[in-house]
């Protein structure tokens, strides 16, 4: 079992798990009694012949486990090496992490201390409420290749990178701060595709106006949503365009370009964390690993712009 100062240099080294002690701290205090209610909920939902609290304790405490499951998200660390780092089973490692992952993952992402967006509703709702500016892209994520004989296993080959990969939209403000991450889709499903079966059109005609920067993968969207979609301007002129046509579509595609880099750069955040660099696990995790990645990271930046501010 890792020791109390192996913990302690755990939490204080950022490299190890990207986030700041006070963000641990957080974590610890909002994520302990979730899990908790959690575990005593499966204890009682089977019938027993002791009462819930009899037989052996768990030596593998609640800090550990999240420890070991940001270091895993972080590292893209394999169980066995982290058994050995803790000092327990490498299935004991495995159960801990597929408990405390969708706990991370159902956080949402934190605007601010205390204020969390968990779904897309809500995010258009705080965008329009401050009259801010949204960045939306899609992003791939490479996974295993399905097994032969599936049905959908073409479902997984990207038309972008030809290979098999699941996709998640981001939704940024024009910090790069993560708003929203989605839960993923097969690989060849279109950004505009992924982003209409997530309601973004009925929300943003629906709700108030704002501007919702994207590139020329959702050409089309702003007429469906009022002009609230941006999209990288047409070229009118396919053959023999004049040159002062060529001259000012290249200031506007780069002008479009230079406002919407900032969902880029929060996406490269994003990437930082191996478990999303490449996954060799189980896609049906995905979900769970991308939206838990995106929460913590949004929680660090929220903290790390709060001392900002306060110094």
């Amino acid at each position: 079992m890792v020791g109390a100062g192996a913990r302690e240099l755990i939490v204080a080294e950022y490299r190890v798990t990207g986030l700041s002690t006070a963000v641990i701290a957080e974590l610890i205090a909002e994520v302990g009694p979730l899990w908790y209610e959690q575990h005593q909920a499966r204890l009682t939902a089977r019938q027993r012949q002791r009462a819930v609290g009899a037989g052996a304790k768990h030596t593998f405490v609640f800090v550990d486990r999240l420890l070991a499951t940001l270091v895993s998200l972080r590292h893209g660390t394999t169980h066995d090496v982290l058994a050995c780092w803790f000092g327990v089973d490498r299935s004991t490692i495995t159960r801990a992490i597929g408990e405390v992952r969708p706990l991370l993952a159902q956080r949402g992402c934190t605007v601010a201390p205390g204020v969390r967006l968990r779904t897309l509703a809500e995010v258009i709702e705080y965008l329009g409420a401050g009259g801010q500016t949204g960045i939306i892209d899609g992003t791939e994520i490479r996974v295993r290749r399905p097994a032969a004989g599936r049905k959908d296993r073409d479902k997984f080959v990207s038309g972008k990178t030809k290979q098999n990969a699941v996709k998640a939209m981001v939704l940024t403000d024009t910090e790069g701060r993560m708003l929203f991450c989605s839960p993923v889709r097969p690989g060849n499903c279109a950004d505009i595709t992924q982003a209409r079966q997530l309601g973004l059109v009925e929300l943003l005609a629906h709700g108030p106006f704002m501007e919702i920067l994207a590139d020329a993968g959702y050409q089309g969207m702003g007429a469906q949503t009022g002009g609230r979609v941006m999209t990288p301007p047409h070229r009118k002129f396919k053959k023999n365009a004049p040159a002062w046509y060529e001259e000012r579509h290249e200031l506007q595609r780069k002008a479009h370009s230079s406002r919407r880099i900032r969902v880029e750069h929060g996406i490269a955040h994003l990437k930082n964390w191996r478990a999303l660099a490449r996954h060799p696990g189980r896609r049906e995790h995905m979900s769970d690993i991308v939206q838990a990645i995106a929460g913590l990271l949004s929680h660090q930046q929220t903290a790390t712009l709060g001392h900002v501010f306060r110094t």
